[in-house]
């Protein structure tokens, strides 16, 4: 579970709803503090649980490199509703979702996405679907379902979930994991508010996802885009050594980021959105290059 270090919006950062043809998605959008953006906007997909406030610490510091930054919640997640059809919750139906959202988001041009963990696996399947996109990004992701203290976690979700509700789930697992770890009570409160507003079938269904994903890098290497795998250097999720690998297999860029685990958003804000903007960027300039040339 992602859990920022801050709650409130920085400068240049507000929350939105993204009206698309499959819905309404809940959003926090950062636009350059001074003058208009000038590159392809980004969007960020949060991972399992997570929310697009796991992205907080990254925002203001993406958009000042001349981009509008979109963060959202995919549907079932947090402040996005979702249905109780546990088939609107597959990678591929989230993938649609996320597809639809960056339409909107890019207005015509090419949008750079990331997702991270779970939402890795969606991403991918955004890029599969053919969606117009000017790079993707895995951040903390893996190349088939995770493996590793997290899949415990997952399939003690799945066991336990369906029994015995959300609440439980809350009071007995992830609350005492928090106040052992000394978030803040305010960080906190934001954490059990986030879990209990999750749809219990689309976190059931996630989790089948997250658990059971295929490995689809032989298709996403021949898509066309420019890849940037980036962990943190002691991730508890996929172990570093399986991204590398998954980032040599897909020919796609990869950065390792000190000190940071499972988030790297939000425990190295900085390197990660450094590592970022200079991806995007030459990605965008070859785009570019190719298409004039």
């Amino acid at each position: 579970m992602s859990t920022p270090r801050f709650l409130t919006l920085p400068p240049g950062v507000s929350s939105e709803q993204i009206e698309t043809p499959l819905g309404s998605f809940a959003a926090l959008e950062a636009l350059p503090s001074s003058g208009v953006p000038e590159r392809w906007p980004a969007l960020l997909v949060p991972g399992f649980t997570g929310s697009k406030e796991d992205f907080i610490a990254v925002l203001q510091t993406l958009a000042q490199a001349g981009r509008r930054v979109i963060a959202v919640d995919m549907r079932g997640q947090y402040e996005t509703p979702g249905p109780d059809d546990p088939s609107a919750y597959s990678c591929a139906a989230l993938g649609a979702d996320v597809d639809a959202i960056a339409a909107v988001v890019g207005q015509g041009e090419p949008v750079h996405l990331l997702g991270h963990s779970f939402g890795g696996l969606v991403a991918r399947e955004t890029a599969l679907h053919g969606a117009k996109l000017a790079s993707l990004t895995l951040m903390s992701s893996g190349p088939a379902g995770i493996v590793g203290p997290r899949e415990r976690m997952g399939r003690m979700m799945l066991a336990e979930l369906p029994e015995y509700g959300l609440d439980y789930m809350w009071s007995n697992r992830m609350e005492p994991e928090a106040l052992a770890a000394g978030v803040p009570d305010d960080i906190v409160a934001f954490l059990r508010k986030r879990l209990l507003a999750n749809h219990p079938t689309g976190l059931v269904a996630m989790a089948h996802e997250v658990l059971g994903a295929p490995d689809r890098c032989a298709e996403l290497a021949g898509c066309g885009l420019d890849l940037l795998v980036l962990y943190g250097e002691h991730d508890d999720g996929w172990p570093p050594l399986l991204q590398a690998e998954m980032a040599r297999r897909l020919d796609a860029e990869c950065v390792v980021v000190p000190g940071a685990l499972h988030s790297p958003a939000v425990e190295a804000p900085e390197t990660t959105a450094a590592a970022l903007t200079r991806f995007w960027n030459a990605a965008e300039s070859r785009l570019l290059q190719h298409q004039h040339g």
